[in-house]
């Protein structure tokens, strides 16, 4: 089957956020982890590649995303997304801009847009400016981020340094005047050399007229919630038919585990919330494993009734992220949490766990390449954005949703676990 749209996401959760949404059309998607080793094959009318990119060396998330295209211009693709979190998640030196560039290059466009907008759940885009809620990008949770902080709330300012060409701004003033409006302003910004345009949303109606202007363009980049109108656009097009198999929920025992490593301020409620419920909790602290390694972690899971759903998480306060990361390093602090987390979820597996709740981009990308998970299907969503995903592992069919760190209300994991 021919691919409308190839998109590449910069980290599992976000790859599982375009593909619920992409989803809700009741479309076919294709959700590849990591780049496939196999040519492509009976792909999906929407194929979402899952890197994990965010914080890599500039080279080496250029060097993995021109390969994904690569994969997916094998595929006959020839409108991409290129994917990343609604909040911006960069350094001065990248990773949105220079990938952009380089895909840019590639397929041979001198234009293309950024908008992280996702108004469904609290992301908007005024006069450049990025909102989380209510609060600027700067002044919100993000500022405290233990890899990627944001102390500033202004995308233009945010993306001049990490590209090479002309930043620009569509602002809410120009999407508000329709489709037709927008694309006559990109147009000229285009014809001015400006190569990068940050477009304003401020509610799930800007979105509609975005993906309406630009849904030609070869290149598009933002968050998942703009690409949300396009198969209804393909659909209106002809490009896509009407008929497109859904996905059918397959009957799961009810064994589960909940891994948490994320460290938001929407994950540290989550976690409170469940472990309000009752059930078992295991908290695990960076200075800890590394002097234990994950063997206690391990031995506690053992003994547990995965009847019960337990729940093992490294979530905690930004005060008590800071400390850890002060003594052991960043990196090291967060390699250590993962490498748990990831034996954990195969342990799991071994004791008879088919449903598993993943929290925070980085663990995602762990505990799915501990569990060798190289393809979803895409199911229901549980939030905006955060959809069940179905899966083969160590010879078994599991489900797995994989959350980003910020997504999702205070009870999600209870949602979650019900929503099967």
């Amino acid at each position: 089957m021919t691919t409308l749209l190839g998109c590449i996401a910069d980290d599992f959760t976000g790859a599982t956020d375009l593909a619920g949404l992409l989803a809700r059309s009741g479309v076919q998607v294709s959700l590849r982890i990591g780049i496939p080793d196999t040519p492509p094959h009976e792909t999906a009318p929407f194929e979402v590649i899952a890197l994990k990119c965010r914080t890599a060396p500039v080279a080496d998330a250029v060097a993995e995303c021109r390969a994904a295209l690569a994969w997916l211009q094998a595929a006959g693709t020839e409108r991409f997304f290129w994917k990343y979190c609604s909040t911006f998640d960069s350094t001065p030196e990248g990773n949105i801009g220079p990938v952009a560039e380089a895909l840019m290059d590639d397929l041979a466009v001198q234009q293309t847009i950024y908008c992280p907008a996702f108004p469904e759940n609290g992301r908007s885009i005024f006069m450049g400016n990025l909102f989380v809620g209510r609060e600027p990008l700067c002044e919100s949770p993000m500022k405290d981020h233990p890899l990627t902080p944001m102390r500033d709330s202004n995308l233009m300012r945010l993306l001049e340094p990490q590209v090479t060409r002309p930043v620009g701004l569509a602002d809410r003033l120009s999407v508000a005047k329709g489709a037709a409006a927008l694309r006559a302003e990109l147009d000229q910004l285009s014809l001015k050399g400006v190569a990068h345009v940050v477009v304003d949303a401020v509610a799930d109606e800007d979105l509609g007229v975005i993906a309406q202007a630009c849904r030609d363009m070869k290149l598009l980049t933002g968050g998942s919630a703009v690409a949300m109108p396009l198969p209804a656009l393909y659909r209106a097009d002809g490009a896509l038919a009407f008929d497109a198999p859904r996905m059918e929920t397959p009957n799961l025992p009810l064994a589960a585990v909940i891994l948490s490593g994320s460290c938001s301020a929407m994950t540290n409620a989550q976690v409170a919330a469940y472990r309000a419920t009752g059930a078992p909790a295991l908290q695990l602290h960076p200075l800890v494993l590394a002097q234990s390694g994950p063997q206690p972690a391990l031995d506690w899971l053992s003994r547990q009734d995965l009847g019960q759903a337990p729940l093992i998480y490294a979530t905690a306060d930004p005060a008590s992220v800071r400390a850890a990361q002060e003594q052991l390093g960043r990196d090291r602090a967060g390699e250590l949490v993962e490498n748990v987390l990831a034996a954990c979820a195969v342990a799991a597996r071994e004791k008879g766990a088919r449903r598993f709740v993943v929290a925070g981009g980085e663990t995602s990308g762990a505990v799915t390449q501990a569990l060798a998970v190289d393809r979803l299907d895409i199911g229901q969503e549980i939030a905006p954005g955060v959809p069940w995903t179905f899966c083969n592992t160590g010879g078994h069919r599991i489900a797995l949703t994989l959350k980003s760190g910020n997504f999702g209300q205070p009870t999600f994991f209870i949602n979650a676990l019900e929503a099967l």
